[in-house]
């Protein structure tokens, strides 16, 4: 067995949790590959990896069988761009706070090692979204995304106008600071507190939702992620901004986009312990109050 290991930043409160990884992977002669940039923090703060190899693209990856993740959801997201030509089963270690994809077991790092050997474990399948564009230099290529893609407004506080099409159908002009197209895992993200519902991981769907509409009678919408959806841009702005999950860059209105569902899932790892909606009324306390207890 091989796996690769990725984090976004070092912290010296996780060194400690960091070395017992390492050196549980080595003494269960499991054979690992670190990116780049995290194992030089990690060594510049005194950790000894013992013999390991680096990785910093997609085609450094090939053998890994499991990518392991450290950190809270925004660092699964950076995943994509790694795993997008070859899907390999990522298992996030939640060292960061509020996290939907990122489980709790920063505390059980030998645990949750032998589950991987021992294939205790199973895989959710999460759809990803693919932005097709008339800029073929935009984001590298590399235009998928777990959580949404976003349209948003640049260098001016007016509204910007995304006329928004399904299928080649014209559903709707958004008057607003911007529109958000979300998967199932990202209408838990910036979809919600933008009023989006929330999606159960495995209902096909994706939502549009308006960022702060002008017109108060817009809604999201929920429709089947079998859908293409495009858009034209105006304002008075020459420059947009466009965002994948984390990654943002600048377009002009002369820019075509549209969205679909991507040709292959996120595989994400999951313990049997491990339930959404266990994790969904944790995460936003549902039922904290204190005629529940």
């Amino acid at each position: 067995m091989k796996v690769g290991i990725y984090g976004r930043v070092f912290k010296k409160e996780n060194a400690a949790m960091v070395q017992q990884l390492f050196d549980y992977l080595h003494q269960s002669d499991v054979a690992f590959v670190t990116e780049e940039v995290f194992l030089a923090q990690c060594v510049a703060s005194g950790i000894k990896p013992r013999l390991t190899y680096t990785f910093n693209s997609a085609d450094d990856l090939e053998g890994v069988d499991f990518l392991i993740v450290l950190g809270g959801d925004g660092t699964i997201l950076d995943t994509l761009i790694y795993i997008y030509k070859k899907p390999i089963p990522v298992l996030g270690i939640n060292t960061g706070r509020l996290g939907f994809l990122a489980g709790e077991l920063r505390n059980e790092i030998t645990k949750a090692i032998d589950h991987l050997i021992k294939g205790h474990f199973k895989i959710e399948y999460r759809s990803v979204i693919q932005l097709e564009s008339s800029d073929s230099k935009l984001f590298n290529g590399v235009r998928f995304a777990l959580n949404d893609f976003v349209i948003h407004k640049k260098d001016s506080s007016s509204m910007i106008t995304i006329h928004t099409y399904v299928n080649g159908e014209y559903l709707n002009s958004y008057w607003s600071d911007g529109l958000i197209i979300s998967t199932p895992t990202g209408s838990t993200g910036y979809s919600l507190s933008c009023g989006g519902p929330i999606l159960y991981p495995t209902s096909n769907s994706v939502v549009i939702t308006p960022i702060a509409p002008h017109n108060l009678n817009v809604r999201p919408m929920v429709i089947s992620d079998e859908h293409i959806i495009s858009f034209e841009i105006e304002g008075r702005s020459t420059g947009f901004l466009v965002a994948l999950d984390s990654r943002s860059e600048s377009i002009s209105a002369a820019v075509q986009l549209a969205v679909k569902r991507a040709s292959f899932n996120f595989p994400l790892i999951r313990f049997n312990e491990e339930n959404y909606l266990d994790t969904l009324r944790k995460k936003l306390m549902w039922g904290q109050d204190n005629r529940n207890i």
